[in-house]
């Protein structure tokens, strides 16, 4: 008898079970590479639009200016960082004669304000960045779950056939392996880019850090002038 040893044939031969392994697998497989795809585009237009940004930024404009034309819908996280900080620059500042008097205050709440902003941007950012994780660990888990069961099925049906000959003990074993490969199919990809993904946010965020490090000396230096004005 002539076993179909395809793809497609190891499939339709495979138990339900196995079937839902596997189709489990494919999804999965497919959910990893959407989200690896989104999150490719997305760091590369914040990436894009912070370079855009800092370009306008250290061009020696008027960051007044800057705030009033982004203030209202900052269009990325670097963006939003600064409106978040000239906005409560500006509600503490305003009609106050001597920012000195409370420049402490001013200064911790400017930084606190871009610190949370940053925080919530990046968790905007990096949003299901963990189901890569656990597609990365748990499908070999699933696939050899697969595995097990379609081998089971196996040795059943060669106790009932009481044959043990190479040909009926092939296809089913290759069924059952073939769960197992399937979810390193879906588990590698999943790994390799979770550990890019993460490396990529973690330099963005720290050149998010960065800004906001530089940005509030600025703040600083003009609470200092206005003092000694």
């Amino acid at each position: 008898m002539e076993h179909d040893l395809s793809m497609w044939g190891l499939f339709i031969r495979a138990d339900i079970i196995v079937k839902a392994v596997m189709l489990g697998l494919l999804g999965a497989s497919i959910w990893c590479w959407a989200i690896v795809f989104e999150k490719v585009f997305r760091l590369r237009r914040a990436q894009s639009a912070a370079d855009a940004f800092e370009d306008t930024f250290w061009s020696g404009g008027s960051l007044e200016e800057l705030f009033d034309r982004i203030g209202a819908n900052p269009p990325d996280p670097m963006s939003s960082i600064f409106a978040a900080a000239m906005r409560e620059w500006r509600r503490s500042t305003q009609g106050q004669a001597n920012p000195a008097a409370f420049k402490a205050g001013l200064q911790q709440r400017v930084d606190r304000v871009m610190g949370v902003t940053l925080q919530r941007e990046m968790e905007r950012l990096e949003k299901q960045l963990g189901v890569l994780a656990s597609i990365g660990s748990v499908s070999p888990f699933v696939g050899l779950f697969g595995t097990v069961w379609g081998i089971m099925n196996s040795f059943v049906a060669i106790a009932n056939e009481k044959n043990t000959s190479l040909a009926v003990v092939a296809p089913g074993i290759a069924e059952a392996l073939f769960a197992t490969a399937i979810g390193l199919v879906a588990a590698i990809p999943a790994v390799v880019a979770y550990n890019k993904l993460a490396n990529d946010f973690g330099r963005y965020a720290a050149r998010l850090e960065n800004f906001a490090a530089e940005f509030s000396a600025i703040l600083s230096r003009q609470l200092d002038a206005r003092g000694q004005a």
